[in-house]
């Protein structure tokens, strides 16, 4: 291994363009050697644009040389499986983004190819990077908060006009968020968010993956049971969802989750409940607090606006990882575990029905 990473961005649309192509511009242990983008005059603009040496449309052609180490993989959904096994079969390192898959047993099979291959495969997850993730899991996971039997979290967000498939421009109904601070680089193409058969869902897939993920990490555990009921709100997919989980160690989840909320607030309020303690958290606003047993109330250090949601950090994480100087921080069990979740909630709302989760999904 070089003291560079060569990497390339499959898929560099919205976000890839927003998030994963800076990230690895700006990082000085990474080499961007290669972008894809299905249209041609794209993909030409993009390369030129960042200065990337090559831009091609084709996922095959971008892997068929050896100039590469690692993959970020950015594209919608129904192309993350086989572009994801692809690089994998070719032995590179791979960061994928999430919704990791369309189903439980694509991630599986990548995860075990991985491993196979014996390379580094990570799932996209900001917030598995914050300072307040880290002090969480190691509250819950080391045992100050003694048995963890109940969360809650509530999770908002500006999605109805994506999900109703609306122009960029039209789609958040002027909410403020870093997402629609600045006219984006690309648009995100109308089907991104509103066509099931390009992303599997809507709120299910496109945000409760980061709370099925963002829960495997704080607790280290599998969900096992799932209760769950969508309202699609007129569209062809997800808008609103609640969902009843039990986690292997018996833990009790309660998830409500809508893309519906006004453009004014949105909010991501995670609470622990254990025998000994108990954690508030709120992703959005980067505030935590810890109240114990023992009365004591301990609030965390707030974090600055800039560590909230922090998008470069994946893309980050998967260059050091490669280099040896830093730990796999979001592997992509975790993206496995969010679609366990997911396949269960999908599948206990097509049969009205509590659904088993079983390890081999």
């Amino acid at each position: 291994m070089t003291d560079k990473v060569r990497s390339a961005v499959i898929g560099a649309g919205w976000w890839g363009t927003m998030a994963h192509i800076p990230a690895l511009l700006q990082h000085p242990g990474a080499e961007l050697a290669a972008v894809q983008h299905r249209d041609q005059e794209t993909v030409e603009k993009i390369a030129s644009d960042f200065g990337i040496p090559r831009g091609v449309t084709s996922v095959d052609e971008l892997l068929a040389g050896n100039d590469l180490d690692a993959v970020v993989i950015s594209s919608t959904v129904n192309m993350h499986y086989q572009q994801a096994k692809a690089a994998l079969a070719r032995g590179l390192h791979v960061l994928i983004e999430k919704p990791m898959t369309f189903s439980a047993a694509e991630a599986r099979t990548l995860v075990e190819l991985a491993d196979k291959q014996g390379v580094q495969f990570l799932v996209s997850g900001p917030w598995h990077y914050t300072e307040h993730a880290a002090e969480a899991q190691r509250l819950i996971r080391g045992g100050a908060m003694g048995e963890i039997k109940m969360i809650s979290v509530l999770m908002t967000n500006f999605g109805l006009g994506f999900y109703r498939g609306l122009p960029w421009d039209e789609a958040f109904n002027g909410a403020g968020s870093f997402e629609t601070a600045k006219p984006p680089y690309l648009k995100p193409e109308q089907s991104a968010g509103s066509d099931p058969a390009v992303c599997g869902g809507g709120q299910i897939y496109n945000q409760v993956s980061h709370v099925g993920g963002h829960l495997a990490l704080l607790t280290g555990q599998e969900p096992v049971e799932v209760f769950a009921r969508f309202d699609n709100h007129g569209t062809r997919v997800d808008v609103s969802n609640t969902l009843n989980v039990k986690l292997s160690s018996g833990t009790l989840v309660s998830i409500a989750s809508t893309g519906a909320t006004m453009g004014t607030e949105r909010n991501y309020e995670v609470r622990v409940y254990g025998t000994e303690g108990m954690l508030f958290m709120e992703l959005w606003k980067g505030t935590m607090q810890y109240h114990a047993r023992t009365g004591e109330v301990r609030p965390f250090p707030d974090l600055p606006e800039a560590a909230i949601y922090p998008m470069y950090a994946p893309t980050e994480n998967l260059v050091d990882v490669v280099l040896g100087t830093a730990p796999n921080r979001s592997p992509a069990t975790l993206g496995w575990s969010a679609m366990k979740l997911i396949e269960g909630a999908c599948e206990s709302v097509r049969t009205g029905a509590n659904v088993m989760v079983t390890g081999k999904s």
